[in-house]
């Protein structure tokens, strides 16, 4: 990672979360380093709405598959997103979530 900015440094790992899997909040605080960190992940996620490139927010969800952040998106955005993306959602819950789960520190290993 080259920026020593916490948030852009999310936003680095995010970015590069394929199309149709999904990934956790403390998944990346562990990536990064900040083991213990994933609520300012999220903040961070709250703050990527004007950032560039975009960041696929929508990707990142709570380490049970949850939408807890969906409300942030406006009704159903979230939602709609992954499933064009063919993640299932059903009562806000990542369907086949261990499958779809990418973890950085494992995809992103040198």
């Amino acid at each position: 990672m080259k920026d020593d900015n916490f948030f852009e440094r999310v936003y680095e790992v995010v970015r590069l979360i394929p199309p149709g899997r999904v990934t956790s909040y403390g998944a990346i605080a562990a990536y990064l380093g900040t083991k213990g960190s994933s609520r300012m992940v999220g903040y961070a996620m709250q703050a990527c709405g004007k950032a560039n490139p975009p960041v696929p927010a929508h990707r990142v969800v709570n380490r049970q598959g949850l939408l807890t952040a969906k409300f942030h998106f406006g009704g159903n955005l979230m939602e709609q997103l992954l499933e064009s993306e063919g993640v299932k959602v059903i009562d806000d819950q990542v369907q086949d979530f261990k499958t779809l789960f990418w973890d950085p520190s494992i995809e992103l290993a040198l």
